[in-house]
This record gives structure tokens, sequence and C-alpha cells, in this order.
């Protein structure tokens, strides 16, 4: 078990299995020493996790949200696993996209955000700062309250 899957366990998650993709696509691809990682919803079990992780995000379902982002996070780690074979080929996390389905009043897309850039930068230390995107949008696949993507760099040696 490499330390960041440590530290997973530590702020009281676990590294999912990956997910099974849902179409033609693979969950991350790998050039030079980038990955980039398909959208990633707050699934577990292969359901979206409730409450938060299905249906628009507002004022009141805002915490839910924030944890969702942070399963979703786990799910696109997982796929970055699966590709490099460990979290510790990770050098730093580049740039993290959140989607999230708003309500057409909610503004705070932000602030959903937060829970999965929190979580890497507990995961990954200084390596886990990185830029960031966050979206409101109308929805979202399997009405999924929101969708992350992920870009990180790797050592090159983990080919």
């Amino acid at each position: 078990m490499s330390i960041i899957e440590e530290r997973i366990i530590k702020e009281g998650f676990i590294l999912p299995q990956l997910p099974t993709v849902a179409g033609l696509y693979s969950p991350a691809i790998r050039t030079g020493n980038l990955v980039f990682t398909s959208g990633q919803l707050p699934l577990q079990d292969g359901k979206l996790i409730e409450p938060g992780g299905r249906g628009k995000v507002n004022d009141g379902n805002i915490e839910d949200a924030i944890c969702a982002s942070r399963i979703a996070l786990l799910n696109g780690l997982a796929a970055i696993k699966s590709l490099t074979g460990a979290l510790s080929s990770i050098e730093q996390i580049v740039k993290l996209t959140v989607y999230v389905a708003s309500d057409h009043l909610f503004s705070s897309q932000h602030i959903v955000a937060n829970g999965a850039s929190s979580l890497l930068h507990k995961l990954f230390k200084d390596n886990g700062f990185h830029a960031r995107s966050a979206v409101g949008v109308a929805w979202l696949p399997l009405n999924s309250s929101l969708e992350i993507e992920l870009i990180v760099q790797c050592k090159l040696t983990t080919l």
C-alpha cells in the first residue's frame, strides 16, 4: 500500500475498485508523463451515492455535494492507478475540472469543488496544488450532481 493510499484511509475513505465504464471510452489515457481521466461520477458500488450524488446542487444540499466531489475524485484516482499501477507514480496534480449540475441561481460551484481540492492537498501535500475549473451545467449523465476530470503528471519510469 502506498503512502497516498494510507492517507486516503486516514481521511476516512477507501480507494475504490475502478468503476465500470458506461460507453466506448477509457477511464484514463496516458500520453508521455501526463494522465487524463475521463469524467468521473460520485459512484459507489456502481450507483450514485445518496445523498448528494444525484440531481441538481443548490444551497440546501451543498454539503452533500462536497462529499460527492470527494467520492468522484477517488474514482478518478482509481482510474489513474489502474493505468499507472500505483498512486505513488503521481508527481503532480496538474488540473482538476469539476462540473456541477446546478439550480439556475446557484453560484457556489467553487465551494463544491473545494471538497475535491482539499482532499488532493491532504493526499499529495505540495504536489496536490493544481489549476482548477468549477463549472455549472444544466444536466450530467445519470442525473449525477457532479462530474470530475483530472490531469496528473506521473513519473516516466512507470511505463
